[in-house]
């Protein structure tokens, strides 16, 4: 299910994060990394990511600072960290910006932004 980005009712790009329950989980996370943290779409998809399981289980991937850990497991959660790229989703994105594409492709996955 890809996603299709506007702002000020203006098309923006499209992007995916594949994966089944991890699917709306990546969309979120690499929405808030390119509108929160000023990611460009490359960077938006190599961040590390968060996993919701189930009930109070939430698994980080590598690189996720361990301040992060140690907060959510104040919280109650019950945090694990997972080095395993499968768990957190596969995703692409093309972005226009000033008339230009700007392309991103998962780490964690085979694929590569190219422009012919």
């Amino acid at each position: 299910m890809p996603g299709f980005l506007t702002q000020n009712g203006q098309p923006l790009g499209i992007f995916g994060v594949m994966g089944g329950q991890m699917q709306p989980q990546g969309h979120l996370q690499v929405v808030s990394n390119l509108a929160d943290y000023n990611m460009n779409p490359q960077s938006a998809l190599d961040a590390p990511r968060w996993r919701y399981l189930t009930d109070e289980r939430v698994v980080l991937e590598t690189g996720i600072p361990s301040e992060v850990m140690i907060s959510l497991s104040q919280r109650g959660h019950e945090v694990r960290v997972n080095p395993s790229k499968e768990l957190f989703g596969k995703g692409q994105m093309i972005l226009q910006h000033n008339g230009v594409l700007i392309a991103g492709s998962e780490p964690r996955a085979d694929g590569i932004a190219l422009a012919i």
